[in-house]
Order: structure tokens, then C-alpha cells, then sequence
């Protein structure tokens, strides 16, 4: 079974950078696509960000393009979420998820594929 861990939350001033890595192990990760998912109180689960198992290929939300940069380094089995220019609105807790997808190019912001869950980080953008 695939557990992933984030780390790298914190507090940070409007258009600070913060780097959060989601942390694989129990099986290899690289036959994973993961997810990043973030969450506020009193508000839906939001996909921001997912990379695919092979390819390379990535998407974002809307919300975060041009801002948010996801990688994934397979050999130390971790899959960060660069986060710059950030806004107040960017406050959440942020999850990763993984699906794991056969080595295909597959990618998905909606919650439902995704299996494994991390138990989530928070960011916290104020002044």
C-alpha cells in the first residue's frame, strides 16, 4: 500500500514561496500519478495540481498556474508543489493523493480517483 507524508506548511507574507514535498513509500512511486489537493474551512476539497506517472506531463487549476510549479523526483520518491506569489486565498491544508495509474500518462484534478491519501499540511498566507 502506497502512504504518502507531506511536509513543508508553515506561515508565509502575501507573495512569499513556500516548497511542500509529499513523501512516498510502500511500493514505488513512479507507477503513481499524484495529486495536490488543498482544502479551507467551509469550503470544497480544490485540485490544484497533478503529474503523471510517466511523461512528465502536469495540469493546474486555474487558480494557480504561472504561480505553482509540480515535480517529482522518483528516485528519492518525493513529488513537490512549488508555491510562489502566494495569496491569502492560497490558505488551506494541502493534501497529496496518489493513483496508481500503470505507467501511463494519466492525470485527473477531481478527488474521486485517487486511493491514497496523505494526512495534509497546512499553509497559511497572512500578513
Amino acid at each position: 500500500q502506497l502512504q504518502l507524508v507531506e511536509s513543508g506548511g508553515g506561515l508565509v507574507q502575501p507573495g512569499g514561496s513556500l516548497r511542500l514535498s509529499c513523501a512516498a513509500s510502500g511500493f514505488s512511486l513512479e507507477y503513481y500519478a499524484i495529486a495536490w489537493f488543498r482544502q479551507a474551512p467551509g469550503k470544497e476539497r480544490e485540485g490544484v495540481s497533478c503529474i503523471s506517472s510517466v511523461g512528465g506531463r502536469t495540469n493546474y487549476a486555474d487558480s494557480v498556474k504561472g504561480r505553482f510549479t509540480i515535480s517529482r523526483d522518483n528516485a528519492k520518491k518525493t513529488v513537490y508543489l512549488q508555491m510562489n506569489s502566494l495569496k491569502p486565498e492560497d490558505t488551506a491544508t494541502y493534501y497529496c493523493a496518489g493513483r496508481r495509474t500503470f505507467g501511463s500518462s494519466w492525470l485527473s484534478l477531481s478527488a474521486e480517483p485517487f486511493v491514497y491519501w496523505g494526512q495534509g499540511t497546512q499553509v497559511t498566507v497572512s500578513s
